[in-house]
């Protein structure tokens, strides 16, 4: 997929990973990006189905459905792909796809707390290494307790307006940013998204890096290197 067009550098510009509980492909980057990605990247919690913004709800529908039957087909190559990873046997929940509007304000509530990657990570895995569906609470409320986050606090999280209202802006931003499917790493204004998003973005990141870090030799008085490389945040 090819990333929107943007001015910022990766060496300055902040990162973003977006995600849904729901989608086997987030699940994927999200058992490689803190290994694959160059830089760190704020872990940010979108619901998928409300991406397209302000278009007409006939063509939501559409494209919803579009996905669907596209992540159907990939079933077998998002298989193999979490087999090559080396992670445990994929297993779809049933129901597929689930409703993930609970999971995903728990992992909005998350945030707030700073657990977003720890509990991403075990819901993830609970629906997609155990097959189970986070449309069930208490599924989400085992994968909270992964990470020491108390049920009864993530409940009442969840249900919180300010989180509900969290989760609607920062999809609300992400669809602003450019971003139309899952998984997308944005970088700075550039936006990278679908099967390759992360690869794409690494290499990205990677070049911007190395570009940058010529660029530090070069000013650096008598051509010495800086003791530390700059990082993309």
């Amino acid at each position: 997929m090819q990333p929107t067009a943007g001015s910022s550098t990766a060496e300055t510009a902040p990162a973003a990973f977006y995600f849904d509980l729901v989608s086997p492909l987030a699940y994927l980057a999200a058992e490689q990006i803190l290994h694959v990605l160059p830089g760190p990247a704020e872990w940010q919690p979108v619901l998928a189905r409300e991406l397209s913004g302000g278009r007409e709800e006939r063509e939501k529908e559409r494209e919803t459905t579009e996905r669907m039957c596209r992540e159907k087909a990939l079933r077998t190559d998002i298989a193999r792909w979490a087999d090559e990873l080396g992670l445990q046997r994929l297993r779809w929940p049933s129901p597929y796809p689930f409703d993930s509007t609970l999971a995903m304000r728990a992992a909005t509530y998350a945030k707030s707390i700073g657990r977003t990657v720890g509990f991403a990570q075990a819901a993830f895995r609970q629906a997609f290494a155990g097959g189970r569906s986070l449309e069930e609470p208490d599924n989400v409320l085992i994968a909270a307790a992964a990470c020491e986050m108390h049920p009864a606090a993530v409940l009442r999280g969840a249900e919180l307006a300010s989180v509900q209202a969290q989760l609607s802006a920062a999809t609300r931003a992400a669809a602003k940013a450019g971003v139309s499917e899952l998984p997308a790493v944005r970088i700075g204004e550039r936006v990278f998204q679908g099967e390759s998003s992360l690869s794409d973005a690494a290499a990205h990141m990677g070049e911007a890096m190395r570009a940058a870090q010529t660029d530090a030799t070069v000013s650096a008085p008598g051509g010495i290197l800086p003791l530390t490389p700059p990082r993309a945040r």
